[in-house]
């Protein structure tokens, strides 16, 4: 797992000024598995602060969240209160066999050994039970508009991604991966949110090409300057709908 997201900036920032996603994501999880009752028992592999944990009260009754990073989990209990969280690997999954009916990564495994991590899923999963991968990019489009687009893309040209170090995952390499879980199903989503323009610059500033400007000695304070004067004529005063586009797979 990368420093970016092991260091106290980057943790307040995901557990405070992230869009709330994830809860739709798990809503049509949910309807997908035709969950009429909440399951016993999930495990969110890679649940940073806990945002991508809360929302699995839905389909849980127990919920469980696990990441390297320990800066994220200091706000995961915060965050979802009714989880238990600790500090461990996707690879070295700490439960007994057979101890969860679903497990959810959360554009985690990008960072982790995916072979090892799916070994371990079949390990701790009951007979029958689901690993839902999913992921979604950056907010970077509004539905009627380029104009965020070109936003987005001039502000990873003046502060540019760290140097590549995910692996790509999708519903085609997970497919393809030959992992001791195989995929079963899976769909592309787009889905907006209506986002207040003050909250998308706090948003923004959580990117990881932000958290790697900060890290070459950038102040944080100066981009966040660049981002308000730059956005103000793009985003404007009120709130807009921001889409953000991904994939859910379901692995059995």
């Amino acid at each position: 797992m990368s420093d970016l997201y092991a260091n106290p900036r980057m943790a307040e920032g995901y557990a405070r000024s992230r869009p709330q996603v994830h809860p739709l994501i798990i809503e049509r999880v949910r309807a997908h598995l035709r969950l009429q009752t909440p399951l016993p028992r999930a495990l969110d592999a890679g649940c940073g602060s806990g945002l991508s944990t809360r929302p699995l009260h839905t389909v849980a009754r127990h919920s469980t969240g696990i990441d390297p990073a320990e800066p994220m989990l200091g706000w995961a209990s915060s965050v979802a209160p009714d989880a238990d969280f600790l500090v461990a690997r996707a690879e070295r999954l700490p439960f007994r066999a057979r101890s969860f009916h679903l497990i959810t990564a959360a554009g985690s495994l990008n960072y982790a050994d995916q072979r090892l991590f799916f070994e371990e899923a079949r390990r701790v999963l009951i007979p029958g039970g689901a690993v839902v991968v999913y992921d979604f990019s950056a907010g970077r489009s509004f539905p009627d508009s380029p104009a965020l687009d070109a936003w987005f893309a001039g502000f990873h040209r003046r502060y540019p991604p760290p140097p590549a170090e995910a692996r790509f995952i999708s519903p085609e390499t997970l497919r393809d991966g030959g992992f001791a879980l195989s995929l079963s199903a899976h769909e592309i989503f787009e889905i907006p949110l209506v986002l207040h323009p003050d909250f998308y610059l706090d948003y923004m500033m959580t990117e990881t090409n932000v958290s790697h400007a900060v890290g070459r000695g950038i102040p944080a304070g100066e981009i966040r300057s660049w981002c308000q004067q730059t956005l103000a004529p793009v985003f404007g005063p009120s709130p807009r709908e921001v889409l953000f586009r991904g994939y859910i797979a379901y692995m059995r």
